[in-house]
């Protein structure tokens, strides 16, 4: 099965609306029996449209999350899924900002303290410190 393009999507949209747009014109301009039969074929002909267009539309490379399908499957706003992902993102950025200070600072002091303890190692201490980018006392 080849890959879909929009291209293909929208030669089906266009034609599903050029159906639509004939029922309209048929049932304004009603004549009967022939009328009848011209709007029968054209629902028969939009149907055969629509199947196309629901084949065609599995066929897209769409990478939709799960969440946001359900969002719009319980009648929720997808702008509401995306705020609130942002504010998620936002505060778990602020929480892992604030383990990365604690670890560096971590990292200081028990380089100050390895270096007092064991003067021997202290330029071997100060080496690492300064690679992983804290200040070297």
């Amino acid at each position: 099965m080849a890959a879909t393009t929009l291209d293909d999507v929208d030669v089906h949209l266009r034609s599903i609306i050029a159906n639509l747009y004939m029922l309209i014109a048929q049932a304004h301009d009603y004549h009967g029996p022939n009328t009848q039969h011209a709007m029968t074929t054209e629902i028969k002909q939009l149907i055969q449209n629509l199947v196309q267009l629901s084949q065609t539309a599995r066929r897209l490379p769409t990478r939709i999350p799960l969440d946001i399908i359900e969002y719009v499957e319980q009648t929720r706003n997808p702008d509401i899924y995306t705020r609130e992902f942002v504010e998620l993102v936002m505060r778990y950025n602020q929480q892992l900002k604030g383990r990365t200070e604690a670890f560096g600072n971590f990292r200081d002091i028990l380089a100050r303290e390895m270096a007092s303890a064991i003067p021997e190692i202290r330029d071997d201490v100060r080496h690492v410190v300064e690679i992983t980018g804290g200040r070297a006392e």
